[in-house]
């Protein structure tokens, strides 16, 4: 990046060749006041570089609240793009360069750190001659003080320039920064078109044609008026690519997996992997229904599932909680349900915009009683999609509760994976309809797997009364002792039937060494970046991620006892041992070093992150490099 500020190139030097900066990766944040359209902007920025043969990664940045200030600290509404050379499995450290609508909504990412030290500012510049003197002084001392900071600051006249093609520049400007952002990593005007033609599809051709002229003069602007030039080099496309978002895998995965039915209620960051659903799901024979609340969901698809379908209910943390006497009720009558959780922070109503691991633990031990679920998380985009897949198969197969974790963070994640080939082994069997045999009972478990046969209502001979009472095989009411515990333990022996298929998932690096890194969820990508990067420098650091953590797999105990520490890296709440009042005996440990540490007796530590914000790989070198620093405990 240079280092000069540009208002204007002079006219002979418009056509020069401007020399081109080839790297390795870069990180571009487009941060406006909501309804500006930063997120398409970079949206549609991403899709190209993608097109292009890019790896991506996107990170929106979206308010707390709906429709916030305009022009507030707190405000700042926009996405976080990386671009790379290779694959990019996460949003990366700090921002190399920032386009910002206004100085406040960029003040807020500063403040957060969030932006490279000498990062690339690109500044709208109509504040600077505001009406409101106070707006026009509060730009001018945020400017000085950016440059005092050492930020390159590059006032733009984004509005100004927008105005020559449209009378609303605030309905313009993104494409407008859309060209400008192409010139700048020297991406293909065509594929710009073509991608502008796809977003607006639905509207007029004469909206499409004024977006087009819009970003084309962005383009133009920064070719004429900007003095540097990012080219970041891309592997040729080898296969068909998609690039979707985390909620638009996870509904494509329900699509492929043949489950018809969703029932849903509307909750931040959950919701548009219904949206999506509703737009195709009917075109295809499926359902979106939206209940008037999340427990009636619940009912819904536990009713469907009863009825011979396979139902999913997609939700997020708070709506989870009113699910929980439903997902019993499931349990108790071994229903098939596949529940998708996409987490956020809390507790309560918490952050509903930002991303947290914090639904781990009440996944799995939030009934009231022994109720066992299969409990999986989602590692990236791709697996989104095919844990659906997985999800449902495992419902129907042992007659359970199977909850999917996704985050806030994968939720509006971008990344192209291999475009999915269609695969017969993806459904299930046609559902049986058949006479049920005489003698048959509708909890006939088996002794070893605990697995009974579903049975379909209208199945002949099949006629029985489901109850979410304790009750015996023949569904009967049934308040013995003996009884009692006989369903519990056949309902607690599917899942010691569903471990037994498990593998241990591969340790990424070596096979033992100093120090070991166990995630689960989200955290994948920069986990192994991290990993990748100390291992450059000559530490025997691998990491550990795990799909399936209820039930665990075979063989996890075996692989902690072959590293000297082990550490979790999670996106919870864990205690910090720094603080005076926290010592060994009352700390509490993040939820996967909890559970590792009492199933394993094995002393796993842990770090934890619950700022809101994706973890970076930068900050978990900096913690695996302080534990490798400290004397292995004899």
């Amino acid at each position: 990046m240079s280092d000069s500020v540009v208002l204007e190139r002079p006219a002979s030097a418009a056509a020069a060749p401007k020399p081109v900066r080839e790297l390795p990766e870069h990180i571009v944040e487009v941060i406006s006041d909501s309804g500006e359209g930063a997120q398409r902007c970079g949206q549609s920025l991403a899709a190209i570089a993608a097109r292009s043969g890019n790896g991506i990664w996107t990170v929106e940045i979206i308010p707390a609240e709906i429709q916030p200030p305009a022009r507030s600290v707190a405000g700042a509404s926009g996405i976080r793009i990386r671009i790379g050379a290779k694959r990019v499995t996460n949003g990366g450290d700090q921002t190399d360069l920032a386009v910002a609508f206004n100085e406040q909504v960029l003040l807020g990412r500063v403040k957060a750190g969030e932006l490279k030290k000498g990062a690339t500012i690109i500044l709208e510049n109509l504040w600077r001659e505001h009406a409101d003197a106070k707006i026009a002084a509060s730009y001018a001392e945020t400017v000085a003080a950016l440059r005092e900071a050492a930020f390159h600051v590059i006032e733009a006249p984004l509005e100004q320039e927008c105005r020559k093609l449209v009378a609303d520049p605030r309905r313009g400007k993104n494409m407008f920064v859309l060209g400008m952002l192409c010139s700048i990593y020297s991406l293909d005007l065509a594929l710009a078109r073509a991608q502008i033609a796809l977003v607006f599809g639905k509207k007029e051709s004469k909206v499409i044609a004024s977006n087009v002229a819009l970003m084309e003069a962005g383009f133009a602007w920064a070719e004429a008026n900007l003095e540097f030039k990012v080219r970041i080099p891309a592997p040729k496309i080898t296969e068909p690519q998609v690039v979707v978002s985390g909620n638009t895998a996870i509904a494509l995965g329900v699509l492929a997996s043949g489950m018809d039915i969703c029932a849903m209620y509307p909750i931040t960051p959950a919701t548009s992997a219904s949206h999506y659903l509703s737009e195709c799901f009917e075109k295809v024979g499926g359902l979106v229904h939206q209940a008037e609340d999340e427990i009636a969901a619940c009912a819904f698809a536990i009713g469907a599932s009863y009825a011979g379908r396979c139902a999913v209910t997609i939700t997020s943390g708070p709506g989870y909680s009113l699910k929980q006497e439903g997902i019993g009720l499931a349990v108790m009558a071994e229903i098939p349900l596949v529940v998708v959780n996409v987490q956020r922070g809390g507790p309560s109503t918490g952050q509903p915009t930002k991303v947290e691991q914090g639904d781990l633990l009440t996944s799995i031990y939030g009934s009231h009683g022994d109720a066992p679920k299969v409990v999986m998380a989602v590692s990236g985009i791709e697996d989104c999609f095919h844990s659906m897949i997985t999800a449902r198969k495992i419902a129907e197969t042992f007659n359970m509760v199977v909850v999917v974790l996704s985050d806030a963070s994968l939720s509006t994640a971008q990344q192209p994976f291999a475009r999915p080939v269609f695969s017969e082994d993806w459904l299930a069997p046609p559902i049986d309809q058949t006479p049920v045999p005489e003698g048959a009972k509708p909890y006939d478990w088996d002794p070893v797997t605990g697995i009974a046969r579903r049975f379909i209502p209208g199945q002949p001979g099949g006629m029985h009364t489901v109850t979410g009472l304790a009750h015996d095989r023949a569904s009967k009411v049934a308040y013995d002792p003996a009884i009692n515990e006989e369903g519990l333990r056949m309902r607690s022996l599917k899942l010691a039937a569903l471990q037994k298929t498990l593998r241990a998932p591969p340790v990424y690096g070596a096979e033992a060494g100093e120090l070991l890194l166990v995630g689960w969820g989200s955290t994948q990508g920069v986990i192994e970046e991290a990993v990748d990067r100390l291992r450059a420098k000559g530490h025997a650091v691998s990491s550990l991620h795990l799909r399936f953590i209820q039930p665990l797999p075979s063989g996890i105990q075996a692989i902690l006892k072959r590293f000297q520490r082990v550490m979790t890296i999670e996106g919870n709440w864990s205690d910090r041992i720094e603080d005076e009042l926290i010592d060994a005996e009352n700390r509490r440990y993040a939820a996967l070093a909890m559970m590792l540490r009492a199933r394993f007796l094995v002393d796993v530590d842990c770090w934890s992150e619950a700022r809101g914000q994706p973890i970076k790989p930068g900050n978990v070198v900096d913690v695996a490099l302080a534990k490798l620093a400290q004397p292995v405990e004899a």
